[in-house]
């Protein structure tokens, strides 16, 4: 049985198999995602969504989905499924499924009395282009196949439904047809491998609903055009390839493309295979540029997200040359930023005052996971250019105190990762001395000093070290409690004594201002309050306005974002602390964490982890459908543990 492989019995199941998403990109940013059982739950599902530049910096679902239909002695036996108001479901066809396979490609196989036939579906690696096969493997008598798309043309925040303005229009192409339901918008290319008749049957399915929208309190329901269908005849042993994408394609081409396609995929047949695939989806080339996704399907490029993630998606697989065009692209925005100019980036809160310093530690684990030369060489400038804006007081909301603490405000604008809003205001208002930004300040100011000792710069390195001892003094002072943990921020006479999980990074990085025994002592309490078998808890269940369960209408989420919820990349830094301060003592109990996000590979979206979880028990899966950080961490963490298995 192959590692993400689903039964009959969960199939035809569909209160389980519609809570089962799966994924599939390309560089460009496009992706093709559904359920599991090819039913679209969600307004960003699609089987063909792409950007289109030239109408905004969203995705579109042009082809939403496309049903089969196997027509035998005149019976038809439709294998599409599509959800309605009322909680009806139409045609039915999971009642057909069989068997469910994602290890190399989806590949859904059906059963109709004596017609066996398998579905596999691929997304073009480099070309906006989903090709599904169809291949009938058994058959008593003449079977035909028909394909009936389901188009939208519309942007994935939005929905379409029946208007005179929806262009019926179509030519005809090699083998199919291409159209374009509105000015603006690509055309679609749909052919097929052998030729087809193709019937204009034009009309609106109205009424589809989506209930992950109905869940999280928007609109839900949307028409749908169909313009016809294709049919034609298939025997015993044949495949038949259909293609949907923005350019023509020789239909003589498809079946070499197809079987490129499927041998270069890695197998999704264990963890840490799936968390590579997975890594490769976030990969974002755009006018020349390369990008890291934040997640799917909703998130842009955003600097915080990308300097945490790069390390872990790239370096901890050997693809140093993925960081590499990454950070030239990350460069020309920390450059464009710190010189005052308008960013020639597509990258997003690149202002926010931890920014440069995460990317500091993302240079850092270059050094650590290439080599300290390499890193000097290609990013030693960029490093020294970063500190000397931050130490001259450049940033415009980056404040170095005379105790070598780094004060920043957020009391009316959210400018950490608990970035969570109501009204315009931050719903958790993290400001003046925080104790994340401090940390990575800390452990900023040593890596400078070490690669100034690398260089035998020695007057370079003698100025970051006394401060850095200054802001080890301070942070102490500032932030250890006499009860062993420290104080999220302080502001003034303003102590937030809250429980939070933003401590753990003075605890995990490589420079710390804590000393062993105070690093245990956070460390316990990030493990008694804060620890879940999916990530740590954005607040401790004991402290005021904790909020675990991230359901309901937008407000309601938002309120709950970061006061409760658990994050498995804050996990990652957790289980790298728990390493440093016990060492090899600590490996059985980092295995048994990592089972908690491997059993998460099957739910939610198959293969990949999502955004955050419920902070309480059964701490359901919920938000974007695959996160970025989340995927990065665990697998740093994986990598980092075999080295303590292996020393």
């Amino acid at each position: 049985m192959s590692y993400l492989q689903f039964d009959k019995t969960l199939m035809t199941n569909l209160e389980e198999a519609l809570k089962k998403e799966v994924l599939r990109s390309n560089r460009s940013g496009a992706y093709s995602c559904s359920t599991i059982l090819d039913c679209n739950t969600r307004k960003y599902h699609g089987l063909l969504v792409v950007p289109v530049p030239e109408l905004d910096d969203e995705n579109h679902v042009l082809l939403s989905s496309l049903d089969a239909t196997v027509v035998q002695h005149g019976a038809e036996f439709n294998l599409g499924l599509h959800k309605y108001s009322g909680d009806n479901f139409s045609p039915r066809g999971h009642k057909y499924i069989r068997d469910y396979d994602c290890q190399q490609v989806p590949t859904t196989l059906y059963r109709v009395g004596g017609v066996i036939l398998k579905r596999e579906q691929v997304f073009q690696h480099f070309e906006d282009r989903v090709i599904i096969r169809y291949t009938l493997l058994d058959a008593h008598s003449k079977t035909t196949l028909r394909l009936q798309p389901w188009l939208a043309f519309r942007s994935v925040r939005e929905f379409t439904h029946e208007n005179p303005r929806a262009s019926r229009d179509y030519q005809p192409v090699k083998n199919g047809i291409k159209t374009c339901m509105y000015p603006g918008y690509p055309e679609l290319y749909m052919q097929l491998s052998k030729k087809a008749e193709w019937v204009f049957r034009p009309d609106w399915y109205r009424g589809v609903e989506y209930p992950k929208e109905q869940e999280r309190g928007y609109a839900s329901n949307e028409d749908l055009y169909v313009p016809g269908y294709f049919e034609f005849d298939i025997k015993k042993g044949e495949s038949v390839i259909f293609s949907a994408g923005l350019t023509e394609i020789k239909p003589t081409e498809l079946k070499l493309l197809t079987d490129f396609e499927v041998n270069i995929r890695t197998p999704r047949d264990n963890f840490y295979h799936c968390l590579v695939n997975s890594a490769h989806q976030f990969l974002n080339y755009r006018d020349g540029e390369t990008y890291i996704l934040a997640g799917y399907p909703w998130f842009k490029c955003r600097a915080r997200d990308m300097f945490i993630s790069l390390p872990g998606l790239t370096l901890t697989n050997g693809e140093v040359d993925h960081y590499e065009k990454v950070m030239r692209t990350a460069e020309k925005g920390i450059r464009d930023f710190i010189e005052g100019r308008p960013l020639s980036v597509r990258i997003y809160e690149m202002e926010h005052p931890d920014i440069l310093l995460w990317a500091v530690w993302c240079i850092q684990q270059y050094g650590k996971l290439v080599n300290m030369k390499d890193c000097i060489a290609k990013y030693g400038s960029l490093l020294r250019d970063i500190m000397e804006y931050l130490i001259a007081g450049k940033h415009p909301n980056f404040y170095v105190h005379d105790n070598g603490l780094v004060y920043s405000n957020g009391r009316d604008k959210a400018i950490t990762w608990m970035n969570s809003t109501a009204g315009n205001h931050p719903i958790v208002p993290r400001s003046g001395y925080i104790v994340e930004f401090n940390a990575l300040w800390y452990n900023a100011l040593m890596f400078s000093a070490q690669v100034c000792h690398t260089m035998n710069d020695e007057a370079e390195a003698e100025p970051l070290e006394r401060l850095a001892a200054k802001t080890k003094e301070s942070f102490v002072s500032t932030f250890l409690n006499e009860h062993g943990y420290l104080l999220d921020y302080v502001d003034g006479t303003m102590m937030d004594w809250s429980v939070r999980p933003n401590m753990i990074f003075a605890c995990a990085f490589d420079f710390s201002p804590l000393d062993a025994k105070q690093k245990k002592g956070v460390l316990d309490m990030c493990t008694k309050e804060l620890l879940t078998p999916k990530g740590l808890r954005s607040l401790s269940p004991k402290s005021g306005g904790y909020n675990p369960m991230y359901v309901g209408p937008q407000t309601q989420r938002d309120y709950a974002y970061h006061q409760g919820t658990a994050w498995p990349w804050l996990a990652g830094f957790y289980m790298e602390a728990c390493l440093k301060v016990y060492g090899r003592s600590r490996v059985s109990f980092v295995e048994r964490q990592l089972v908690g996000y491997e059993e998460e590979l099957f739910y939610h979206c198959i293969g990949t982890i999502p955004e955050l979880f419920d902070g309480n028990p059964p701490f359901h899966g919920r938000g974007a459908m695959s996160f970025a950080m989340n995927v990065a961490e665990i697998m740093r963490v994986v990598k980092l543990l075999d080295k303590y298995i292996m020393d």
